[in-house]
């Protein structure tokens, strides 16, 4: 048998084994993930004590780096979520639209908030606030629900230092400041159709009220709109720092400055991830914690807290570090490269289609990701592709993973419990809404894909 083909046969092997165990054998991500490593890396004649060394190189690279962001992220959105950040964020941001334009202002909400705080929390914290604009105005609660949803399912999977793009970012070894960019510029229509135009139309067909046992607190201080500059302050700072070393990169790259300018390498350092992240976490700490009346056995506590669901999401990332480094060292993914080019089929295409396949059959968008960049990730070392190309195959992953939300993943069940609605409706509602947002996203990156090299 031909070589490329055996080890093509290996690595469709090794997914269909990761599925057998996550899904039917129930078997965590993380050692699933290291499983099919191992089957690859021996089933290719890899040395035993080699294949060691690989799954803890693969680990190790990619660790180094996401274990800090993903840390410090974590702290950052617990810091914002037990000040009272979100409710702030919100209250001002549909003050500033208007009552006409309240699923706009949601959407919008939910954008923002879900770039430090994870979904589920996000989620879980602002429904109150649905709830209460519903009883408010008679409408169905699909109104409201279905724009801030999609608005934090968009930032979720999109846009850094959320934990799915950062890990994908890494292992593609795409510029984060780059992902940024385009996770904003495909995201942000992706929330428009996905939340305030999709939640309108859904809204008129499927009535949902307020569940019958919420019950209503009285008014809360309305928050000052000094802390809303200051909670919009900390959650923009570290994506500024990032973009402006990005920035500073491009400009020395294009011989505007030189690569040992002070100021370059300032910003360049401040810029990094690592110092971005540190810096907004600080400041955090003190404007939200300390100045919220919060003293440093309570602040290390939230941190603790913090860190036990970052800790997962390290885990199953490391583990997808692992994939890739050994589809790398047996020659399965140049063997795929070799595929892609002998068929004609764009990286950008097939990176796509692998997140979704996963992701409908094993449910977790994390694993989904993970998985098709480890994937493509040995294609693109074989390929010439610029920096903003390798953020957008990492965009078309991001829109994979959104696909077909359904009974697999713990986000259906999640938004069923909150709303009180029927299996039915939740495919109905919050099924379809991450389906659009695969999709049109997906289209656009494809439109932008024309334009870049």
């Amino acid at each position: 048998m031909d070589q490329t083909i055996y080890l093509l046969i290996i690595t469709t092997l090794s997914i269909l084994l990761l599925l057998v165990l996550v899904m039917k054998l129930k078997v965590h991500a993380f050692i699933s993930l290291l499983l099919a490593s191992t089957f690859v890396g021996l089933a290719s004649g890899m040395p035993f004590l080699e294949l060691i060394a690989n799954l803890q190189k693969g680990m190790g690279d990619i660790l180094g780096f996401i274990t800090i962001v993903v840390g410090l992220g974590a702290i950052l959105g617990k810091l914002l979520e037990v000040s009272g950040g979100a409710e702030t964020l919100a209250h001002f941001i549909i003050k500033g639209f208007g009552e006409k334009r309240t699923t706009w202002a949601l959407m919008l909400t939910g954008f923002i908030v879900s770039i430090p705080v994870f979904l589920d929390v996000g989620f879980i914290i602002l429904i109150p606030l649905i709830y209460a604009l519903t009883k408010k105005s008679g409408l169905s609660l699909l109104h409201y629900a279905i724009p801030l949803l999609a608005g934090m399912a968009v930032t979720h999977a999109f846009i850094p230092p959320t934990p799915g793009p950062v890990a994908v970012a890494e292992i593609l070894n795409a510029n984060l400041g780059w992902m940024i960019v385009f996770g904003v510029v495909v995201g942000l229509p992706c929330s428009i159709i996905a939340g305030p135009l999709f939640g309108n139309y859904i809204s008129k067909r499927i009535f949902v009220p307020v569940p019958q046992h919420i019950e209503f607190a009285a008014s809360k201080e309305t928050p000052k709109k000094s802390d809303f500059m200051m909670i919009a302050f900390v959650i923009t700072l570290p994506l500024v720092l990032i973009l402006l070393s990005t920035t500073s990169g491009m400009l020395v790259s294009m011989d505007y400055f030189d690569a040992d300018n002070f100021t370059i390498n300032l910003l360049q350092f401040i810029g990094h991830p690592f110092m971005a992240l540190t810096i907004a976490t600080l400041i955090a700490s003190y404007f939200l914690g300390f100045k919220k009346g919060f003293n440093a056995k309570q602040l290390l506590e939230f941190s603790d807290k913090a860190l036990a669901p970052a800790g997962l999401i390290i885990v199953i990332t490391g583990a997808g570090g692992m994939f890739k480094q050994i589809l790398v060292e047996s020659g399965a993914g140049e063997a795929l490269a070799q595929v892609f080019i002998d068929y004609n089929v764009a990286p950008i295409v097939m990176a796509y289609v692998i997140a979704v396949v996963i992701r409908v059959i094993q449910g977790s968008a994390t694993v989904a990701m993970v998985t098709a960049a480890g994937m493509i990730s040995p294609v693109l070392m074989g390929m010439e592709y610029s920096e903003p190309m390798k953020a957008l195959i990492g965009i078309s992953i991001a829109s994979g993973s959104c696909i077909l939300s359904h009974v697999n993943d713990s986000g259906f069940w999640l938004v069923k419990k909150y709303l009180d609605i029927s299996e039915k409706q939740t495919l109905q509602t919050w099924t379809v809404m991450e389906t659009i947002i695969s999709v049109s996203g997906f289209a656009i990156v494809m439109l932008l894909s024309l334009f870049i090299a």
